[in-house]
């Protein structure tokens, strides 16, 4: 089941396209905006992150994080990451412990691809208090932008 709004968001260290590794309590007293997508380079998933990027200045004036999050490996997200222009962290969850823990996770993808994040959007408070959260269940459908700047400000 994923996680509901007034939920404490399940804590996390995953390594980034950086290959460092980031935490979720490394941004305790910010405001995150956590992006799980399917799988990098599809269209679908990369929509959703440049739609981040592109109203990424948005965030910039309300003490908020951008993470993105699938079960690529850190290699993938680097080579996605760098193409796209992304100025946001992503995320590997590539050993398939936050995905679940989210509830933003198919047992059973596209072409019998098993274990792949869900697309979904959650923000957490600066109390790392969940405030938001949409999980999709069609891998095609986008998560409500409106609705995720309005549970930011």
């Amino acid at each position: 089941m994923a996680i509901q709004p007034g939920q404490l968001a399940p804590q996390f260290t995953l390594v980034s396209s950086d290959k460092k590794e980031i935490s979720l309590s490394d941004f305790k007293g910010k405001k995150i905006v956590l992006h799980f997508f399917p799988m990098a380079f599809t269209s679908v998933c990369t929509a959703q992150l440049c739609t981040m990027r592109d109203n990424f200045g948005y965030y910039d004036g309300l003490n908020a994080q951008v993470l993105g999050i699938s079960v690529d490996s850190p290699f993938t997200l680097a080579k996605f990451k760098a193409e796209n222009n992304y100025q946001f962290p992503l995320l590997s969850d590539f050993n398939k412990t936050v995905s679940p823990a989210y509830g933003a996770w198919y047992e059973e993808f596209v072409l019998g691809l098993k274990g792949v994040s869900k697309r979904a959007a959650f923000v957490i408070d600066q109390d790392q208090k969940v405030i938001y959260a949409e999980v999709l269940d069609v891998a095609g459908d986008m998560p409500d932008f409106n609705a995720i700047a309005e549970a930011v400000k």
